[in-house]
């Protein structure tokens, strides 16, 4: 064995070990981020007069009215959270709650920069960036349909 080959070898390992880590750490990605928004969908509809009371007089989502940005924030906590976790349609659902998030961000910025709580939105979106760049990986319906489809079943 050479020197090159004996040096290689361990880093290989090492490799191949981070490598097998890659799908369960972007389901635990994905599991992290739907629970944060999800969470935040329920509360929402479970005081829906105060979710209204806050789009109108607090948050300033830009272009839409306060009860559409309401609904369309609602709906999205709820549903993209439950797609994200599934694995299915996850690039596009993993787009969607950065999108959100990034509203989010940009609405209610001046209270969030107040009292330190931007620092959580750009680790979530740093999850999701990764579920958009590398896919759900195995642990998710898309890659199980993927090789249901691929394999002709």
């Amino acid at each position: 064995m050479s020197l090159v080959s004996a040096l290689n070898q361990p880093l290989t390992r090492l490799i191949v070990l981070l490598e097998s880590l890659q799908s369960p750490l972007l389901l635990l990605f994905r599991v992290w981020v739907a629970e944060v928004f999800f969470t935040s969908g329920l509360l929402k509809i479970n005081d829906w007069e105060q979710t209204l009371l806050l789009f109108e007089y607090e948050y300033s989502v830009p272009l839409l009215p306060f009860e559409l940005a309401a609904y369309l924030a609602t709906f999205g906590e709820l549903l993209l959270p439950v797609i994200l976790v599934l694995g299915i349609g996850t690039r596009l659902g993993a787009i969607a709650l950065s999108l959100l998030n990034i509203v989010a961000v940009v609405a209610y910025y001046a209270t969030l920069a107040k009292v330190g709580q931007l620092t959580p939105h750009i680790f979530w979106g740093a999850m999701l960036l990764t579920n958009i760049i590398f896919g759900p990986g195995f642990f998710s319906l898309d890659h199980w349909l993927k090789t249901k489809v691929g394999s002709g079943n």
